[in-house]
């Protein structure tokens, strides 16, 4: 007769009890559990009020997500979880652990903690929309069985603005970041709906920055692979152009990747969102973070130095652009960007537009002068899958087509139906002319790989 242990017993009893609870009695006994934790920690908070300033910096850098006050919130949770024999507690399947769980429903992330595990690395975005949250996985928006109820919403709001005390609770609108540079904007419900106050997050997602990982991912044609990083060393001035989550700014790092490291850049972002002191971590490259106001304010010495290169990771508005014009128009190569534009054949327009609202220039001159400042645009889309994108097409801009005008000559296009590229050749006497300036050994093969791939000569798409 095998021996019974009373303890093996009690355990396996538990264990089919638990398996035994639904999801809804799971989420309330662990409620409760996390209730009591709190009451806990706050009547040892209260009876400690000689060291209450200590106390409440923990609890501020530990909300904020620093990783040492964090950690002294868990193991403060493991100790109370075993004086109290809750170690093998259930809790909802959205957190790793215990004590994870019972911090981020406290005093972290909340619901939202499970985005930032391992399986959504590669989300890229994730929105909470009044007490529902969503995830960004392959290209759609799910929407998850964990709940964050209005009390909570606030409470994560205010913590997250601990990192810009300067930023007021009663503003609308709030654009905040994590420490690890995700974005976050905040609409409270003096915007939107009432119950309907949203959190949208967004960080940067790409794990290879090379033109390989694109085309493997059939963003790029891996045909044209060559082509780009010739045309990276001869150095045009290029915008990459398209909607939101269309891949430019992704485009745009993997071309910046391929950029001589030796050679000073400037980056200008109204948001923090390219690491270039990652990707090419010991090029001396100037990374400004700076809005409409602050750029107004620096971008006449921004233009007086000494860079090599200028990068607008977003031009948003007129200001951003107009810096971008003078840049090119002083002669400086390598300049690229990223501009919202849905057909890139009205890039100069655009562009001129902003540039004239924003200075009340003449838009038929401006226009003239942003043809002379680009070389190339490349314009990305998202397909019905949003998780897929393309280079629609690369265009090339001639800023004087004999008529006085300017051209706008299409040298790629991506086909729909069949999911590839048709390339078509054109070399405007501008290009030829940087090209024998910069490099002329990769302007050549630059010139020999677009003919070998083009099927005919292009015309003038407008």
């Amino acid at each position: 007769m095998s021996r019974f242990y009373l303890e093996d017993y009690l355990k396996e009893d538990c264990e089919n009890e638990y398996a035994a609870m639904s999801d809804e009695d799971i989420e309330k006994e662990f409620m409760g559990l996390c209730e009591r934790v709190k009451e806990e920690f706050n009547r040892e908070w209260n009876s400690e009020k000689e060291n209450l300033s200590g106390i409440l910096d923990i609890q501020k850098k530990a909300i904020i997500g620093y990783e040492k006050e964090t950690s002294y919130f868990k193991d403060k949770i493991i100790r109370y979880l075993q004086s109290a024999s809750q170690e093998n507690a259930r809790y909802p399947s959205y957190y790793n652990s215990l004590p994870e769980a019972i911090y981020h429903q406290n005093w972290g992330l909340a619901g939202m903690a499970e985005w930032f595990n391992d399986e959504y690395r590669q989300s890229s975005s994730a929105k909470i929309i009044g007490d529902r949250i969503y995830f960004m996985e392959q290209g759609k928006m799910v929407l998850k069985k964990q709940k964050i109820p209005a009390e909570r919403r606030e409470q994560f709001v205010r913590a997250l603005m601990l990192r810009t005390p300067e930023e007021r609770m009663d503003k609308d609108f709030h654009e905040l970041y994590l420490l690890d540079g995700t974005r976050i904007t905040v609409y409270n419900d003096n915007l939107t709906k009432k119950t309907q106050d949203a959190i949208i997050f967004r960080r940067y997602i790409v794990p290879d920055y090379s033109f390989e990982e694109q085309a493997r991912r059939h963003t790029i044609p891996a045909e044209a692979i060559n082509i780009f990083k010739n045309m990276v060393k001869i150095g045009y001035n290029t915008a990459f152009v398209g909607a939101v989550r269309s891949a430019k700014s992704t485009f745009l790092s993997t071309w910046q990747s391929y950029e001589n490291p030796e050679l000073e850049g400037v980056l200008i972002e109204t948001d923090p969102e390219i690491p270039l002191h990652v990707i090419m971590k010991n090029s001396p490259i100037i990374q400004i973070v700076a809005d409409n106001e602050r750029l107004m304010n620096v971008s006449k010495n921004l233009m007086r130095s000494d860079a090599d290169y200028f990068i607008l990771a977003e031009a948003r508005d007129g200001t951003a652009l107009d810096m971008a014009v003078r840049i090119a128009n002083k002669g400086s190569r390598r300049m690229k960007m990223t501009f919202h534009c849905s057909d890139p054949r009205d890039f100069c327009y655009d562009a001129a537009v902003e540039i004239a609202r924003q200075y009340n220039v003449d838009v038929e001159s401006t226009m003239k002068k942003v043809a002379k400042s680009f070389h190339y645009i490349f314009h990305f889309v998202q397909l019905q899958d949003k998780s897929q994108k393309r280079l629609k097409g690369i265009y090339e801009i001639c800023p004087d087509d004999g008529k006085g005008g300017i051209s706008v000559i299409r040298i790629c296009r991506y086909n729909y139906e069949t999911d590839d590229w048709t390339f078509f050749y054109h070399m405007g006497e501008d290009k030829k002319t940087v090209g024998y300036e910069e490099d002329i050994s990769a302007f050549n093969r630059f010139d020999s790989l677009l003919k070998s791939l083009s099927d005919c000569e292009a015309e003038d798409d407008v």
